[in-house]
């Protein structure tokens, strides 16, 4: 239901403005990757009538966009690598932030595990359209990494570079991701790129106060109960529910009705 709110709120806003609604895969963890999850999230957006246009990107087959803007930042001397273990920085991390070990220098003869973004201290600021104005410092990020020592590449760097790729102009997702847009902010810069507009939504949030997400074992939507499921989606939303009870009518006038500045507020709890 979590994935839902976010993608009806994107749809929406994208729809509102006559824009375009572009879908990408975000599949870079094989390992935490379900077999035939991308083509049942495909099914349930349409059987929900939420439509997408152009081509769904998917990011495992990008590694080369995600190679070149690495090799640009490491030019620029916004990258540096990295030797540390997960046990290294369990104990010589503060508040889970990296401790700056490697950032002068590996010792002769080392050669970087991963690759990490020289973070700036500045804040980095901007007008959130669902939250207001925003301003995250970059010691609260620390420096992140951008290719794992796996080989699997970061999601801060993949999604800069395919936002600037497929030329986005809004990103819309949940608040939980509010703070990583200072980090996506300091790689634009960092690599000339443009800084899309950015709305993020209240997280919906079960009786115990967790996300709504597989993590929390929160129930998938059932097409089969859509117009329960977009009735709750809009209340979280904070939007108007229109009195009707077929899907693709109750996404039109949804579509007319939607309102980005009712998304301001705390995160709520679904309730049927």
């Amino acid at each position: 239901m979590g994935s839902m709110v976010a993608a009806l709120a994107s749809w929406l806003d994208a729809r509102s403005q006559g824009g375009t609604w572009l879908l990408r895969m975000e599949d870079l963890d094989p390992p935490r990757e379900m077999p035939g999850a991308a083509d049942d999230i495909l099914r349930t957006l349409e059987a929900f009538g939420l439509t997408w246009d152009g081509e769904v990107i998917y990011q495992s087959h990008r590694h080369a966009l995600y190679a070149e803007a690495l090799d640009a930042l490491k030019r620029e001397g916004h990258a540096f690598g990295c030797i540390c273990t997960r046990k290294d920085l369990a104990s010589t991390s503060v508040n889970g932030l990296y401790p700056g070990t490697c950032k002068a220098g590996l010792p002769q003869g080392e050669s970087p595990r991963s690759w990490r973004f020289d973070m700036p201290l500045e804040a980095q600021s901007w007008l959130d359209h669902g939250r207001g104005p925003s301003t995250v410092a970059g010691e609260e990020l620390g420096d992140f990494v951008l290719k794992r020592a796996d080989g699997h590449w970061a999601y801060h760097l993949a999604v800069v570079v395919d936002d600037a790729a497929q030329d986005v102009t809004h990103v819309v997702r949940g608040a939980d991701l509010w703070t990583s847009t200072a980090a996506h902010m300091a790689l634009q810069h960092a690599l000339n790129l443009r800084t899309p507009e950015y709305v993020h939504v209240p997280l919906v949030t079960n009786d115990l106060g967790q996300k709504l997400s597989k993590q929390t074992h929160a129930r998938p939507v059932l097409p089969s109960d859509a117009a329960h499921v977009l009735v709750m989606a809009l209340r979280a939303l904070g939007q108007s529910v229109p009195d009707l009870d077929e899907p693709q009518a109750m996404l039109q006038e949804a579509v007319a009705s939607w309102d980005v500045s009712k998304l301001r507020g705390e995160s709520g709890q679904l309730t049927s």
